[in-house]
């Protein structure tokens, strides 16, 4: 008898103290979550924004109909892995020449090319639709060099 009203309080006590723990432990989660104010949160997109900027490439690669893909044409997923990439160069004051002078950059495939003048309107299409902040300084250099 005795042996058992011990194990019931024991019981009794560490439930409590599981419990109150893992309320403890949720409480720190939520309040880390919602008060979460690194600037790493505040700088990546949302992935409904990712997802916009993508449709919006796309669409306007699309109605771009490049002639340089008129025998063979790059895959979406090929076509919206240059952008994030771009804008990186971009962010780190890389010119559009630097960007399209390396080969890792620049837009071709394993079944497809692009001409130098699709891809710089390529470049231009993706700033727009992702880092529009650099879309000035991209399309003055395309002017200055008589691409654009």
């Amino acid at each position: 008898m005795m042996l058992t009203t011990i194990r019931n309080v024991l019981g009794g006590t560490m439930r409590r103290t599981a419990i109150a723990v893992t309320t403890a432990l949720l409480a720190a989660t939520l309040t880390a979550c919602g008060s979460d104010s690194s600037s790493e949160a505040t700088a990546s997109p949302s992935p409904s924004a990712s997802v916009e900027a993508e449709a919006t490439f796309l669409d306007s690669v699309t109605a771009a109909g490049f002639s340089s893909w008129s025998d063979s044409q790059p895959t979406d997923e090929e076509l919206v892995a240059y952008p994030p990439q771009w804008c990186s160069e971009f962010d780190a004051d890389h010119s559009v020449k630097y960007v399209l002078d390396d080969p890792s950059l620049y837009p071709i495939g394993h079944n497809w090319g692009t001409a130098l003048p699709d891809a710089q309107q390529l470049v231009v299409l993706a700033v727009k639709a992702y880092c529009p902040e650099h879309q000035a300084m991209v399309v003055e250099e395309l002017k200055e060099s008589g691409a654009y």
